[in-house]
C-alpha cells in the first residue's frame, strides 16, 4: 500500500485500518493495494481526499471480482489513536466509481450455487422460458444460456448479447427478431454506465454508494 502525500504513521495506521475494513467486507481477498490521497492534517481533522484500490481475485458477496480497480470520493472518518484495533472508522456513506472484470468460469459457478443460484433460474426463466439454469458461457461478446429440458437429452441453448441501459445491464436474444429480453434486478446504490463481453470475462464500468 501506499499514500500520495507521506508516509506519515498516521497514514500508514488509516491505510492498515480500510485494508481490514475492506477485507471485513468481503468473503476474500487475494491481492489488494490501496493508495491514499490526503495528508496527515486533513486525516486529523476528520477528511480524506480519496482512496484508489486495486484488487485481484475477490469474492464480495458471494460474487467472485477477478479484477477491480475503484476510487473513492472524499471520505468523513473518525480517528481514535487511543483505540488501535478501531483507530480509524467511517463517519459516513461515499461514492466510489471504478471497473470490476468476472470471469466466465467464475460467473456461471456463481450463479448455480448460494447466493445467487436465485438470479440464475431468473435469466433461464426470463430469457428461455425455462428453470433452472444449466450453465452459462462466455464466447467472446456472446453469452450462452443453457437450461435442461424435460424429456430431452440434450439442454436447450440460447445467445445472448448485453449492454448497459438505465443504470443496469440489459441482456437481448442474439436474434434480431426475438423478444427475449431482461434487465438484471440491481441495487438502487448501484449505477452501471458501460457493460461488455470480451475474451471470456464480463467487463463492468459504474458508480456506487457505500454504506459503512
Amino acid at each position: 500500500m501506499s499514500e500520495s502525500s507521506g508516509t506519515g504513521p498516521l497514514l500508514q495506521l488509516m491505510a492498515s485500518g480500510l485494508q481490514l475494513w475492506i477485507r471485513s467486507q468481503c468473503d476474500s481477498v487475494g491481492e489488494l493495494k490501496l493508495e491514499l490521497h490526503g495528508s496527515a492534517l486533513e486525516l486529523f481533522r476528520g477528511r480524506l481526499a480519496g482512496v484508489s484500490l486495486k484488487a485481484r481475485d475477490v469474492s464480495f458477496q458471494g460474487l467472485p471480482l477477478h479484477h477491480a480497480e475503484l476510487t473513492s470520493g472524499p471520505l468523513k472518518l473518525n480517528v481514535n489513536l487511543s483505540k488501535p484495533g478501531q483507530a480509524v472508522q467511517l463517519k459516513q456513506a461515499f461514492e466510489i466509481q471504478g471497473n470490476v472484470t468476472l470471469t466466465g468460469n467464475a460467473l456461471n459457478k456463481a450463479l448455480l450455487s448460494d447466493p445467487w443460484s436465485w438470479l440464475g433460474d431468473w435469466l433461464a426463466e426470463q430469457l428461455m422460458g425455462l428453470t433452472p439454469l444449466g450453465g452459462l458461457r462466455i464466447n467472446n461478446d456472446i453469452l450462452e444460456l443453457q437450461a435442461a429440458v424435460i424429456g430431452q437429452l440434450e439442454p436447450a441453448k440460447s445467445q445472448f448479447l448485453l449492454r448497459a441501459d438505465s443504470g443496469t445491464i440489459l441482456i437481448r436474444h442474439l436474434d434480431a427478431d426475438a423478444e427475449a429480453e431482461a434487465s438484471l434486478p440491481m441495487d438502487p446504490g448501484i449505477v452501471i454506465k458501460k457493460a461488455e463481453l470480451k475474451g471470456g470475462q464480463l467487463h463492468l464500468k459504474g458508480e456506487a454508494t457505500v454504506k459503512p
